[in-house]
């Protein structure tokens, strides 16, 4: 029918149609609204004067640039949604914190978690001008990995650990010569965005970076390229036989999920 004859010639001219909504079907009238993502404004031109020669009724609509959350705006978040806990936490490095940042807990709530993942979004939208893969290492990877993906309109798969070493399952695989983004939900040490790294070198692809929600390294971690992160926050870490005596009061708890 006509939308799918409208669907033919946004392919055509280079475009990609997202959220489609029909809005209304009466007699032999469909009214629905659906978002365009341009890459060229002279394919955009020529689209318009293919639709306006089918003499269809069309109103467009530019949409404003998402908003970049601050750190105040980002924390503020995260602290609502419970995503930032305190007491003492073994983190997957093998190291103790008095915080724990839990992005589950944040994912969780898409009604709180879409300004983060948004803004996020747009931060590597303005870092890297292609983006051709992402790659996210399980379990806290696979949400925001999938969310950037949905926004910036790009393929994501994940790796997953077996017999504790990262690899590729369900047919997930990275062609040669992708440029490929490794994002995970919070970033300490590196060590699984790094494993994840690997998979790609292997692949004879490029890595363009790294990107998280949270960015608690404090610059130390072993991650030598810039990460790209909504906030970056300092929470101090401790060896087990160095911890506060203050800390070492309080009973321990394992969140995390590196062993899945």
């Amino acid at each position: 029918g006509m939308l799918g004859e409208v669907s033919t010639l946004i392919g055509l001219n280079r475009s990609n149609i997202l959220n489609i909504e029909l809005l209304e079907k009466k007699d032999k009238i469909l009214q629905f609204s659906f978002d365009l993502q341009i890459n060229d404004l002279k394919n955009f031109t020529n689209l318009i004067s293919q639709l306006k020669q089918k003499n269809l009724n069309f109103k467009i609509i530019r949409h404003k640039k998402k908003k970049m959350l601050s750190y105040k705006e980002s924390l503020k978040i995260l602290k609502a949604s419970n995503a930032l806990l305190e007491g003492q936490f073994i983190l997957s490095s093998g190291l103790h914190s008095p915080k724990y940042v839990q992005c589950a807990q944040l994912l969780s709530k898409p009604f709180m978690a879409d300004k983060i993942c948004e803004s996020l979004a747009e931060k590597i939208k303005s870092e890297f001008k292609q983006i051709d893969l992402i790659l996210s290492p399980a379990m806290g990877g696979i949400i925001i990995g999938y969310e950037i993906a949905r926004l910036l309109n790009i393929p994501n798969i994940f790796a997953e650990r077996v017999n504790n070493k990262f690899v590729l399952r369900r047919d997930f695989q990275i062609k040669e010569d992708l440029k490929v983004l490794i994002i995970e939900d919070v970033i300490t040490t590196g060590k699984s965005s790094l494993e994840c790294s690997s998979l790609v070198t292997k692949a004879n692809s490029k890595i363009l970076g790294y990107a998280c929600i949270i960015d608690r390294s404090q610059g130390k971690s072993n991650i030598t390229d810039k990460i790209i992160s909504q906030v970056e926050i300092d929470i101090p870490t401790y060896e087990k036989n160095k911890i506060p005596n203050d800390l070492a009061a309080i009973p321990a708890v394992k969140p995390g999920s590196r062993n899945l």
